[in-house]
């Protein structure tokens, strides 16, 4: 059942979140566990509808945070082929490492084009809250979602947002142009960045699902920026 909870900026998000870090709490670990869970549901759901393969599942992971929560929850998924294309000019190594060491597949988006831009499900983890007043996506990670849009359009390949889609700002919903892959699910930690609920955000967010960090006594006495409607609360 939907339930109506606070949305807050992306500096109220992170001053909340920095307590908790200093402590040395792991909260990219709990951020991961709770994504995997939410990410092997769907697979699953693929399965059932189409037992005679394995899905095909692609990790977009850009050089942040984000990217090092999708590429840590892709590395417990199971019964799914799983590639990881890395967009930035960095990536986060122990999540790379991990997501290698157990289930994934590093590809360039060369060999996308080659094998064809249909995957069952992307794992959006290109950018999150530490995005720019200029949200545009560039480089590999603008080619790449261009390569995929299609087929997310037609509602071949379904998406899982990290955090928020990447492209789409924080704070006020809005995007740079239409190079942003559509969620069916964002997954987001913490607590609802207000983006996600103003502008472009209700458009591109699909279903939301909250990680419960543990943020509350960080956020209790600050002013909400908006409120927002979820699917449901995951503890992470």
């Amino acid at each position: 059942m939907p339930e109506t909870v606070p949305a807050y900026t992306a500096a109220q998000v992170r001053d909340a979140e920095r307590p908790l870090l200093y402590d040395g709490q792991p909260l990219m670990d709990r951020a991961a566990a709770a994504l995997a869970q939410i990410v092997q549901a769907l697979v699953d759901e693929i399965i059932d509808e189409r037992p005679e393969e394995q899905p095909r599942i692609l990790v977009l992971a850009g050089s942040g945070d984000n990217g090092g929560d999708a590429l840590l929850a892709a590395a417990a998924l199971q019964r799914a082929d799983v590639e990881v294309l890395t967009t930035g000019t960095r990536v986060h190594e122990h999540g790379l490492a991990t997501a290698l060491a157990q289930v994934a597949e590093l590809v360039e988006l060369a060999d996308l084009r080659d094998a064809g831009t249909v995957c069952d499900l992307v794992l959006d983890g290109i950018l999150g809250i530490g995005t720019a007043a200029d949200p545009a996506l560039r480089g590999t990670a603008r080619d790449a979602v261009s390569l995929l849009l299609p087929a997310v359009r037609d509602a071949a390949t379904r998406v899982v947002a990290v955090d928020l889609p990447s492209g789409l700002q924080p704070d006020d919903g809005s995007t740079a142009d239409d190079t942003v892959l559509p969620a069916t699910v964002t997954v987001t930690f913490g607590a609802v960045k207000v983006g996600l609920t103003v502008g472009r955000g209700p458009e591109l967010s699909g279903e939301l699902v909250l990680v419960d960090l543990g943020l509350g006594d960080g956020l209790a006495d600050v002013p909400a920026a908006g409120e927002a409607s979820i699917s449901r609360v995951v503890e992470g």
